[in-house]
């Protein structure tokens, strides 16, 4: 059913509710803003940039005497004019490293995400006249790097977790654990099979009903993470373990009513959350692979470039990905051309005799 499941409803009834909650929080200024965003920014952004501002308030009523006894709700307009850019550039050290209270840090990559919100409010106002100037303009976000060194699994890495998994064998661990790994053996194999062979991310995965796959022409529904629906084809390795975990675990467990429909089980009958999803991917990867930090985001890379590599098509990449800017895909798998040109390096050697 896709988007149009009890599931995704559901999960979007419930993100609609916490998004009202948090702008009853935020003062009327930059709750217009946040209204001016909803037809184009996804809810879960805009619950992310109701938190973000919240952050920036609380910091102004915390070093400011003058707003400490004032509720962050009656905050006015009125105030904006009056803070500076040295006072971002403050919040921006605040965010680094705080230790008054509770202690919090912050890299560069978050710090620069938790500013975009704010950024916004100021030039929505300044945009009509609300107010005066605009600080954020003479305020410079932190400098990112982009990272070409993508962590990957290479083919044996590949197959080592999923032998792993579908022989449990070579794994470190002790014999209850043992015990309870063969209990999801089958889905856990259907998991990490599934995320190795599609690339898709673990919200995908986690929304999976079982009516959303199709084994007549192996394919499955998936909602993607701006709420799309797409559909996706998968092979006759992934047909066979998904099949055998149907059909044998996936039976043998009653589930609650409310996640009768969803493709992967708990032991305790609930689908399997992002978390649990995240944490499965983890045990097997540390056991297996513990030279390499491997996230289920990382499995979805380890994909992406197999699938580069074999195709060449960075086009064809970015739409299994679902990457609606194809420069996302670019800019991320432009390592592949490094390491293709690295071949270079020792294939030609004049001191060979000749022959």
């Amino acid at each position: 059913m896709g988007k149009d499941s009890s599931y995704y409803k559901d999960k979007a009834k419930t993100q609609k509710i916490k998004l009202r909650e948090l702008i009853a929080e935020l003062p009327s200024f930059a709750s217009d803003y946040i209204y001016s965003k909803e037809l184009t920014a996804q809810t879960s952004t805009l619950i992310s940039y109701c938190y973000d501002l919240l952050t920036f308030f609380r910091f102004l009523q915390s070093h400011n005497p003058t707003l400490q006894q004032t509720d962050i709700r009656d905050f006015t307009l009125s105030m904006l004019d009056h803070i500076r850019s040295e006072d971002i550039v403050e919040y921006q050290r605040y965010l680094e490293l705080n230790i008054d209270g509770e202690m919090h840090e912050n890299g560069k990559k978050a710090i620069a995400r938790k500013m975009s919100p704010l950024r916004g409010l100021f030039q929505y106002h300044y945009e009509r006249k609300n107010i005066s100037d605009n600080p954020m303009t003479l305020v410079k976000l932190p400098k990112l790097k982009k990272d070409k060194n993508i962590i990957r699994m290479n083919n044996y890495e590949v197959q080592a977790i999923l032998n792993a998994i579908e022989n449990n064998t070579g794994l470190p661990m002790s014999e209850r654990q043992r015990k309870y790994c063969m209990k999801t053996q089958k889905r856990d194999l259907a998991i990490l099979t599934l995320l190795l062979g599609t690339g898709i991310r673990v919200s995908e995965c986690n929304g999976l009903d079982l009516n959303d796959i199709d084994f007549n022409v192996n394919s499955m529904t998936i909602v993607r993470k701006g709420g799309g629906q797409d559909v996706l084809y998968f092979s006759d390795e992934i047909h066979q373990v998904l099949e055998d975990y149907i059909t044998t675990e996936r039976t043998s467990i009653t589930p609650y009513e409310e996640h009768k429909s969803a493709l992967f089980y708990s032991l305790q009958g609930k689908r399997m959350s992002v978390d649990s999803i995240e944490n499965l991917v983890k045990k097997y990867a540390k056991m297996t692979v513990p030279n390499k930090k491997i996230t289920p985001h990382k499995l979805r890379s380890t994909y992406g470039t197999a699938l580069y590599r074999e195709t060449g098509d960075i086009r064809l990449v970015a739409d299994v990905l679902g990457h609606e800017n194809i420069n996302t895909t670019i800019d991320y798998y432009a390592a592949m051309e490094d390491e293709h040109k690295r071949q270079a390096a020792n294939a030609v050697n004049y001191k060979q005799k000749d022959r």
